[in-house]
């Protein structure tokens, strides 16, 4: 893992949002230099379906209050919701959805990032 000052500032508040509300296993990726469409991934497993909820809030009011609105949302299910920001897409998921999909070894070649929030 490499910890960078070049993240953007979305990405630092996703991980606090999701830092706020318990999220495990927290893994930011970035995609820059792997993909031409998309920069940077944000994946959080939830624990049950109440604190998958509590952590899409979580981070859209954080990012809310930076001024920022997803461009779109997918979901809620019980098993992964999608929030899209542009640069910055965050997928939270249920722990069995994550190791199904698999979004980490889909993006092996993709930098993980160490951003821990202050």
């Amino acid at each position: 893992m490499t910890e960078t000052a070049t993240v953007p500032k979305e990405v630092w508040l996703v991980v606090a949002a999701l830092d706020d509300k318990r999220a495990r296993d927290i893994v930011v990726l970035d995609l820059t230099k792997v993909s031409d469409s998309l920069d940077y991934f944000v994946l959080a497993t939830a624990e049950s379906t109440l604190q998958l909820r509590a952590l899409q809030e979580s981070v859209k009011e954080r990012l809310k209050r930076s001024g920022a609105q997803p461009r779109g949302i997918e979901g809620p299910s019980e098993r992964w919701v999608l929030i899209d920001y542009g640069s910055v897409v965050v997928h939270l998921m249920s722990p069995e959805a994550r190791e199904f999909y698999d979004l980490e070894g889909l993006w092996i070649d993709a930098e993980h990032l160490e951003v821990v929030p202050g």
